[in-house]
């Protein structure tokens, strides 16, 4: 065998041992709410009180082999708040907090996405609650889970920066500015075109 011959069986064999990686390269574009959770933490009186928004959305397009052309957006539904109990839900969404008749959903809609190595990410985007809309970044990691994919992240809001909260609930002493948001986004693969 000559080493031509012994170079070309080396390269074919390669290239045959990635044929299965890219044949499997794999595109997550739906968002499975039923699956995911999005929650938020803060604190009352220095006593920390938990939540979750029940109703959301999401559009995806995450190829893990290409981040950098990730593209994200999220809905949720601010009447689907639960603030731990009917008397807390029907609070937060006055005209004080979320003022979900004349703002019924929040939205973010990402900008970029830099990886961090490890599969951890930093995701940007631009966060609208209540009508107004500011930067956003959030720290996020990637795994998979059987075919799907998993996201999760946290990061801090602060509710003044979107007049959450206003009023007599605008004191920092009564309720702290920072909200501890976490996410945890189950996605499925784009379907098979045939």
């Amino acid at each position: 065998m000559t080493i031509r011959h012994h170079h070309f069986l080396r390269l074919s064999a390669l290239a045959l041992g990635l044929a299965p990686l890219a044949a499997g390269a794999v595109e997550y574009t739906q968002v499975l709410p039923e699956k995911s959770a999005v929650a938020f933490t803060y604190r009352q009186m220095n006593v920390p009180v938990e939540g979750a928004f029940k109703r959301f959305k999401g559009q995806l397009s995450f190829d893990p082999a290409k981040p950098a052309g990730a593209r994200a957006e999220l809905e949720i539904d601010m009447a689907g708040v639960d603030a731990g109990s009917a008397e807390a839900n029907e609070e937060v969404a006055g005209k004080l907090w979320f003022n979900t008749r004349a703002f019924p959903s929040a939205r973010f809609v990402s900008t970029g996405i830099q990886p961090l190595g490890k599969d951890r990410y930093e995701v940007t985007g631009r966060m609208t609650i209540k009508g107004r809309t500011l930067d956003a970044r959030a720290p996020a990691s990637f795994r998979q889970d059987g075919k799907n994919a998993v996201f999760e992240g946290a990061f801090v809001l602060k509710r003044a920066d979107y007049g959450i909260g206003e009023g007599m609930w605008a004191d920092f002493g009564t309720v702290a500015n920072e909200v501890q948001i976490k996410f945890r986004l189950v996605a499925a693969p784009a379907p098979d075109k045939k």
